[in-house]
């Protein structure tokens, strides 16, 4: 897939984004990437083998105090794996529940709990 084709998916499932939602990613930079570094692997606790779909790299919101002057936190959504991972078709609903799944930890929400929600 195009490189633009799969930066304007993830700018739809943005959109698509409840308003009350959008508004609080005010200091939230939401970027694609085609593939995650080995640091990025190794913050999300995966080995160089393993696919990244996307992460989190920031704050929630739910432990910030003091968070005045700080860089914007970023969701990172990674083309390669998703490619690898799901059929053409299947890749705009994948990017939608990648982008949910990352803006979950920006809200504060763990992997278990997501696990639960069946959004793992």
């Amino acid at each position: 897939m195009e490189r633009d084709r799969f930066r304007r998916l993830v700018q739809r499932a943005l959109r698509s984004l409840p308003r009350e939602v959008r508004v609080a990613l005010d200091n939230v930079a939401v970027v694609t990437e085609r593939e995650p570094s080995a640091d990025d692997l190794r913050s999300a606790g995966l080995d160089a083998h393993d696919d990244l779909l996307g992460l989190y790299i920031g704050t929630p919101l739910t432990q910030r105090s003091d968070y005045s002057m700080a860089l914007p936190d970023r969701i990172v959504i990674y083309q390669g794996p998703l490619e690898r991972q799901f059929r053409s078709a299947e890749i705009p609903g994948e990017i939608a529940r990648t982008v949910l799944h990352e803006l979950a930890h920006h809200f504060g929400t763990e992997d278990e709990r997501l696990d639960a929600l069946g959004m793992g």
